[in-house]
C-alpha cells in the first residue's frame, strides 16, 4: 500500500474493475437526493473524494451556470471523471488530482461540500473537516452520505462472521465502518451546526442487482486484497475464506437472493 500522512485515506477498497464498476452505478438522483434540494443554479460545490465523478456531474448539472470542482487522489479516477464530463457537457464540472487535508482552494470559496463513502476510509476525519469548513462560505452546507456496515444484510446467507472480517480488516486500516451512525456528531465535533439526519438503503433485489452487487463484493469485501489480507495477517483461515467465497457463489445463484447497505446522511451548516 502507498504510504500517506495519517490524515489521508488508505483506500481499503482498492480501484479494482468490479469496484470501479460499482463507483459508475453511483448518480446524484440515488445517491445524494438527500442534498439535491438544497442545490441552487449559480452554486458552487466541492465534491470531495469524487472518484469516478458519476455523482459530481449530476451535481454539477444542479447548480449550471455554477460550479463544481470535484477532488481525489486517485489520478486514475480523477481522468475518468474529466471524461464522463466532457462526455456529457458539463462544462462547469473541473477536476484536481489532490489531498482533501490540502485544498487548492481559498477560504469561503464554496456553498456546499459533498462527500460519499469518503469519510469511512480516513483516519483523522477532524482534519479533512477543518479543511473543508475553511473552504465554506458562512451558512455554507456540508452534506455527507456514510456506511453503516453492521447494518448491510445478505440474504439467504450466513454472512455475518465475514462481515466482521471486513469490518475489522476496514478499521485496522485507519477506517470507520460506521461512519454513517457518526455523521451528526463528527459534524457538530468539527463546528457545524443546525445537523439534519436520515438514512436510506442500497438495495439489491432483482436478478440484475444481485449479480451487481456479487461482482461488486467478489472484485472486493471478498477479494484477496481485503480477505485475503486477513488470511495473512492471521485473522482467519484460508478455509474460512474459502468457504465465505462459496457461500457468495451460492447466494448468487438463489432466486431469493437479496441484499442491502445502509447509509447515514446528514447536511449541516457553517455558522
Amino acid at each position: 500500500m502507498v504510504e500517506r500522512t495519517p490524515a489521508t485515506p488508505n483506500y481499503t477498497m482498492g480501484y479494482s474493475e468490479e469496484f470501479r464498476q460499482a463507483l459508475e452505478q453511483r448518480s446524484a438522483e440515488t445517491h445524494a437526493a438527500y442534498l439535491l434540494p438544497r442545490l441552487k443554479p449559480g452554486h458552487r460545490v466541492l465534491d470531495f473524494g469524487c472518484g469516478p465523478g458519476t455523482i459530481s456531474v449530476g451535481l454539477a448539472r444542479a447548480v449550471d451556470p455554477g460550479e463544481l470542482h470535484g477532488v481525489d487522489m486517485e489520478e486514475s479516477q480523477v481522468g475518468i471523471a474529466r471524461a464522463a464530463a466532457k462526455a456529457g457537457g458539463h462544462t462547469n464540472a473541473t477536476f484536481h488530482v489532490g489531498d482533501a487535508t490540502r485544498l487548492p482552494f481559498e477560504d469561503g470559496y464554496f456553498d456546499v461540500a459533498h462527500c460519499h463513502a469518503v469519510l469511512m476510509h480516513v483516519p483523522d476525519t477532524a482534519a479533512v473537516l477543518a479543511e473543508v469548513r475553511r473552504v465554506l462560505k458562512p451558512g455554507g452546507i456540508i452534506a455527507a452520505r456514510e456506511v453503516i456496515l453492521q447494518a448491510a444484510f445478505l440474504h439467504p446467507y450466513e454472512y455475518r462472521e465475514a462481515w466482521a472480517t471486513f469490518i475489522r480488516v476496514l478499521a485496522a486500516n485507519g477506517g470507520h465502518p460506521n461512519m454513517g451512525m457518526e455523521l451528526k456528531s463528527r459534524l457538530l465535533d468539527a463546528g457545524f451546526v443546525a445537523p439534519v439526519a436520515s438514512a436510506s438503503f442500497d438495495f439489491y433485489g432483482t436478478p440484475r442487482e444481485v449479480a451487481f452487487f456479487y461482482s461488486t463484493a467478489a472484485g472486493s469485501f471478498f477479494s484477496s486484497r481485503i480477505l485475503g489480507a486477513a488470511v495473512k495477517l492471521g485473522m482467519i483461515t484460508q478455509e474460512q475464506f474459502d468457504t465465505w467465497r462459496a457461500g457468495l457463489d451460492e447466494w448468487k445463484a438463489n432466486p431469493a437472493a437479496v441484499g442491502g447497505v445502509a447509509f447515514g446522511e446528514c447536511l449541516a451548516v457553517k455558522p
